[in-house]
């Protein structure tokens, strides 16, 4: 594959993948008679230089959109209600989400939310509620700016409770985007730090979603070509950026996605609770856990671990050779290894340890995972 053309693959969105694809959006608005997008971002992003000139594509081809970024890093329920509130009030006709996981997230439940006018979270799929989504939903287009969380080709956004800070995930295929402009120009600007916690999190789905115990073998095919991209080009993407290194991450990113449709883990259990009590940057929270909850895993899963280490063509193949690869590529990408560098104290754990067993992940991890288990991690890793 050469990484200076646009592709277009389906899967089961349809994919326009390339440098420059999302140069493409403005004659795709027009193409399918939607000239009054609300483009959900997050406030940072809202500021870039290539965001601006996507707006400016936008104006140049009469096309009246509306910024929607009042929202937080680790999105809550409020930043949903917001967001509906504007695409109603100011009359839009479809969703364009343009940023990394909390703006697409956002962006794909104010899709659910524009015709789903219940309380937000009755639609959890945790407690079934993909069923009550019954109605139609605006047209939807994401933009990812981040090789991370893959949000770009999910169809599930996960949205906090504002008050208890417990993660929902509001699901259905329904959520999916029509397409998906996925430009790795749009990555080549990004921060080292924020390039290495992203690529960490892509890190995380696939190798999660690998071991993850519900039976998927395409999934688990698509996970182990995602570690090989990601060993291949994450360490450069991070210090020596060019297009193909970022074109590999955000192809692995994507992957990752698609992947843990199978399901999660320990890894994921253990952080969503930091960025839901302590506000840790999501990626940087599976970060810094993955090597403690890749050991938890090994024992009783030796040929998974096996086929981990064979693709990132370590020399000794078994787990212990992969939770070393992992504490080092942490090292060479300057992610810490311990959780109180990133803010964690002891009198985190016990409320930590309570909401990693609440956390929706670790039923899928490859072994059941207790309160006493995700304690003991929390402060081997503290």
């Amino acid at each position: 594959m050469t990484f200076k053309q646009i592709y277009q693959y389906n899967f089961p969105t349809t994919i326009r993948f390339g440098a420059g694809s999302s140069k493409e959006l403005g004659d795709y608005l027009k193409k399918n008679n939607l000239l009054r997008p609300l483009v959900v971002t997050d406030p940072t992003v809202g500021q870039l230089a290539f965001f601006k000139e996507i707006l400016k594509d936008l104006s140049g081809k009469q096309i009246s959109f509306e910024v929607f970024s009042d929202i937080h890093k680790n999105p809550v329920k409020s930043d949903v209600y917001k967001g509906a509130d504007v695409f109603d009030n100011t009359k839009r006709d479809c969703i364009v989400g343009i940023g990394g996981g909390a703006a697409l997230d956002v962006a794909r439940a104010i899709v659910l939310r524009v015709n789903h006018r219940e309380d937000l979270f009755k639609y959890d799929d945790l407690i079934g509620g993909d069923v009550y989504v019954t109605n139609d939903v605006p047209h939807f287009i994401t933009i990812p700016t981040t090789a991370g969380t893959g949000s770009e080709v999910g169809r599930s956004a996960i949205i906090s409770d504002d008050v208890t800070h417990q993660k929902k995930i509001l699901f259905s295929p329904k959520l999916l985007a029509k397409i998906v402009f996925a430009d790795p120009m749009l990555t080549m600007d990004l921060p080292a730090f924020i390039t290495a916690a992203t690529g960490m999190d892509a890190l995380t789905h696939n190798m999660e979603a690998f071991l993850a115990k519900t039976p998927h073998p395409l999934c688990e095919g698509i996970a182990l070509e995602g570690i090989s991209l990601i060993h291949q080009s994450l360490e450069k993407a991070v210090n020596k950026p060019d297009l193909e290194s970022r074109s590999k991450m955000l192809i692995a990113s994507l992957m990752g996605a698609v992947a843990f449709q199978k399901g999660l883990g320990v890894v994921h259990s253990l952080a969503h609770p930091l960025s839901s009590l302590l506000d840790t940057h999501h990626g940087l929270a599976n970060a810094v856990n993955i090597p403690y909850g890749m050991e938890f895993n090994v024992s009783g899963f030796e040929e998974k671990f096996r086929r981990i280490a064979r693709t990132l063509e370590l020399k000794r193949e078994d787990g212990p050779a992969v939770v070393k690869y992992l504490f080092e590529l942490n090292s060479k990408i300057n992610i810490p290894h311990k959780l109180r560098e990133i803010g964690v104290r002891q009198e985190h754990v016990e409320t930590l340890a309570d909401l990693a067993l609440a956390d929706f992940a670790h039923p899928n991890n490859p072994k059941p995972v207790s309160r006493d288990d995700f304690k003991q991690l929390y402060l081997k890793a503290l």
